[in-house]
């Protein structure tokens, strides 16, 4: 029964993965522009991106990379762009049933990304980790292919072009933020204060005299509006629904 549970969780990941991984193979595919300025093979793009899959955290480390910064540099800008998966990673904790083992506990941490984060902690009920891993499973291999692709690519397209494929992952932002939003009043005044608070932190000048990265400032927006929100409007939770 279980065995058969995890199938079906693991073809809805799959399902819902697949729009996802068209987005992320434009996205990468722009990427490999970039890489390809590094002097990164297909394979070493290819590689790179199957295990980073992340844009920012990518863009960041290969233009540290085109500037001949130092490994200190590199590995500040990793941690920097990619701080907020921490917290991702820990919200998605209290979406699992109590049974739930460590190991695949981990693994989904290894999955996470924007938008993976966006359809898990939007699954109904306690998550199943095989939902995730079927995310995952085809996504991932589409941003790394769209790396490799661009790099193979170069400068045969013209670069407006390729940025005008990423548009599709707007999109697909809309789509997983969007349901939740009517659905619960609170999600929506959660988002919308996200748009309206990062907007500000953005455009003030109080703000930019501080010099503080994108990433950080997503982080700290992050744990305000859901501290916030868990004050004001907390969700009660049943156990015996989250233990089955």
């Amino acid at each position: 029964m279980k065995n058969i549970e995890n199938k079906a969780a693991y073809k809805k990941g799959l399902r819902d993965g697949f729009p996802i991984a068209m987005g992320y193979f434009a996205v990468a595919f722009s990427l490999g522009f970039m890489a390809k300025k590094c002097t990164l093979t297909p394979l070493q793009g290819f590689i790179g991106s199957f295990f980073t899959r992340a844009s920012a955290g990518e863009y960041g480390v290969y233009s540290l990379v085109v500037q001949d910064a130092g490994y200190l540099s590199v590995v500040a800008m990793s941690l920097i762009t990619n701080l907020r998966y921490l917290l991702m990673s820990t919200a998605l904790t209290q979406k699992f049933s109590s049974h739930t083992s460590l190991f695949k506990r981990l693994l989904v941490g290894c999955c996470v990304t924007d938008e993976i984060f966006g359809i898990s902690i939007a699954y109904p009920g306690p998550l199943n980790p095989c939902y995730t891993f079927g995310a995952f499973s085809i996504s991932t291999p589409m941003w790394a292919l769209g790396t490799m692709t661009g790099i193979i690519a170069g400068s045969v397209l013209p670069a407006r072009a390729v940025s005008a494929l990423s548009v599709a992952l707007y999109g697909m932002f809309i789509a997983i933020i969007v349901p939740p939003s009517k659905k619960d009043k609170a999600i929506g005044i959660a988002v919308a204060a996200g748009f309206v608070l990062s907007y500000l932190a953005r455009s003030l000048s109080v703000i930019k005299q501080f010099n503080i990265s994108s990433g950080t400032i997503t982080i700290i927006l992050t744990i305000v509006i859901s501290a916030a929100a868990a004050i004001i409007k907390p969700v009660l939770i049943n156990e015996d629904e989250m233990d089955s």
